[in-house]
């Protein structure tokens, strides 16, 4: 793999997250269309683009259409070719990790044999908070910026102990359902549960590790969370409360431990649970704060996270 790359393309929100954690934005000729941190990254040429627009759309109504697509073998990102080859990067970082988060590899790959000169694809498939910290490293290795990279894994390693060392002294570890879909219900995984129970608390549906997937009412009843975490990948705060608020829920909803004691919170998962990148160790925090306030008082600003209002949410 060559370590001196002068021209990068993220094909992820995250690994553009980590160009500039390395200290590498200028080094960047292209992103996506949703790379929107640190703000300077929105001043690069986006080479992707969505074939709908997700914030016309309801909860229920992108899962069909996400469906639809991955089940008819179609992309729901289109790469612009042209573009690429126009700035013909050294360097791509992408994903093979999830259907739904990124172009497809195999459209990447392709495109690449059309480009001129020495190109390397890194691929990048964290599935813990351990894993997330070696893309770093990866990045690092790839760039030439292996001692910055260190340096920003350390740090970050240094935040993950302090919360798993000060939770050592939690009371209890309550049950925590992290509600990565609404419409249909899907649980958070991959990474989400190793930060539950590093933040305090028990993930319990997902293993860690294993990828997020749809779940039964049954189920989420039968787990009876005491605390929900609404998290539904690619929404911020804001436009998570509205849908939220749109959203039909079955009676069983306010049969649950959590709903019926009003420990149900928002977060911004773009920020800091569906990207795998340096912000993921945010959302550790923010779960810290959210379960344990005893331990963790409140520092995020409060566009992270707030208890969700209950009214009016079942069907």
């Amino acid at each position: 793999m060559a370590s001196t790359a002068q021209r990068i393309c993220s094909l992820l929100p995250s690994a553009t997250e980590i160009v500039y954690a390395l200290g590498l934005g200028d080094r960047l000729v292209a992103v996506t269309h949703e790379c929107d941190y640190p703000s300077a990254a929105s001043a690069h040429p986006a080479v992707t683009s969505a074939g709908f627009n997700p914030a016309s759309m309801s909860n229920r109504d992108i899962h069909n259409h996400v469906t639809a697509n991955v089940h008819s073998g179609s992309s729901i990102y289109t790469l612009d070719r042209p573009l690429l080859e126009e700035l013909n990067p050294d360097l791509i970082l992408t994903q093979e990790l999830c259907d739904v988060c990124a172009v497809s590899y195999d459209t990447v790959q392709d495109a690449v044999r059309h480009l001129h000169g020495d190109n390397t694809v890194l691929s990048l498939e964290p599935t813990s908070l351990s894993a997330i910290l070696d893309t770093i490293t990866q990045v690092g290795g790839a760039t030439g910026t292996e001692e910055q990279a260190a340096r920003v894994v350390v740090e970050l390693q240094a935040r993950i102990a302090a919360v798993e060392e000060r939770t050592k002294a939690a009371s209890e570890r309550p049950r925590v359902f992290t509600m990565e879909w609404m419409d249909p219900p899907f649980a958070g995984g991959h990474w989400v549960p190793e930060m539950v129970r590093l933040a305090g608390g028990t993930a319990g549906i997902v293993p860690e590790g294993q990828p997020s997937r749809e779940v039964t009412w049954d189920e989420i009843t039968a787990f009876d969370p005491e605390y929900i975490i609404v998290m539904p990948c690619g929404y911020h705060l804001d436009a998570l409360e509205l849908e939220f608020r749109l959203t039909p829920f079955p009676a069983a909803w306010g049969d649950l431990k959590a709903v019926r004691r009003g420990q149900v919170y928002a977060v911004d998962a773009t920020a800091y649970f569906s990207r795998p990148g340096p912000r993921a160790v945010d959302g550790l925090e923010v779960l810290a704060e959210i379960l344990h306030p005893e331990l963790f008082p409140r520092q995020k600003p409060l566009d992270a996270w707030r208890p969700l209002e209950l009214r009016d949410c079942v069907q």
